[in-house]
């Protein structure tokens, strides 16, 4: 049976380069393309060529000992998704599945760190793929590790993601540290700060909004506010207006020390 279905083919194809009367010999067109059906998103390393993110990655900043990540990449695979991780670069998602046009991703661009309690707490890396109307978004968490490895991830908000990467680089208990990160101007504007603070001249929102401010002086993060801000310092509409406000401070400021003295 299979040889007479090769002679039939073969037949076929001889019959195919027969002229038909006046009628044109018809080629057949060799393709010599492979088709990647299901395999592009598989192999030792799946590039990231074909994926343009939406901004460019932001300068590098923060500790100098972690400036020697970046450049590399690190994957995670979970399920039918292989992660990478490039910091100060990019987060790609990639499908690992053989459907046809397996999806790959931006999952988010390096922007600046997330500080908290004078610590480099986290990598913010938004302005990923879109995601409805709005676009992807990463945070990376560091913690001390043997070696460098990306342990975590997970989506606790959709299109949110969380990773968590672990580096002996973070290991010691003063690699996260901002304060020493910083010139020495902008520690004695920090030092003025912490003072305000502690007389109560100053909320702790202010003291917030005033600090990310020297941050942002240091080149930590990548604007002096963030839109939170704006409705505190938005402009008085008249001088009425200016000393109403004015009174209504110094009420709550007068009661906060009758609190203080009650204690």
């Amino acid at each position: 049976m299979r040889r007479i279905s090769m002679e039939f083919m073969a037949l076929l194809i001889f019959c195919l380069f027969i002229p038909m009367g006046n009628a044109e010999v018809v080629q057949m067109k060799i393709v010599d393309d492979i088709s990647s059906y299901g395999y592009s998103n598989f192999g030792p390393d799946s590039s990231n060529s074909n994926l343009v993110p939406k901004v460019k990655p932001a300068n590098f900043s923060g500790p100098t000992h972690l400036k020697v990540l970046k450049g590399k990449c690190f994957t995670l695979r979970l399920s039918e998704y292989k992660y990478k991780f490039c910091p100060f670069d990019n987060v790609t998602q990639h499908e690992q599945t053989y459907r046809w046009n397996p999806y790959s991703g931006i999952l988010g661009v390096w922007k600046e760190w997330e500080i908290k309690n004078n610590t480099f707490h986290s990598m913010i890396m938004p302005n990923g793929d879109s995601c409805g109307s709005d676009s992807r978004q990463v945070q990376v968490v560091l913690s001390c590790g043997r070696a460098n490895n990306l342990t975590e991830v997970s989506e606790p908000k959709t299109c949110n993601y969380l990773l968590k990467f672990e580096t002996p680089l973070v290991c010691h208990e003063d690699s996260l540290l901002v304060y020493p990160r910083i010139n020495s101007t902008l520690q004695q504007e920090w030092d003025r700060l912490e003072q305000q603070l502690y007389d109560e001249e100053i909320t702790t929102k202010g003291y917030n909004i005033y600090l990310r401010r020297i941050l942002w002086k240091a080149g930590l993060v990548s604007s002096p506010s963030t839109s939170s801000d704006e409705n505190v310092f938005k402009p008085f509409q008249s001088l009425d207006n200016c000393n109403s406000e004015y009174q209504k401070l110094l009420e709550e400021v007068k009661k906060l020390r009758n609190e203080k003295q009650q204690r």
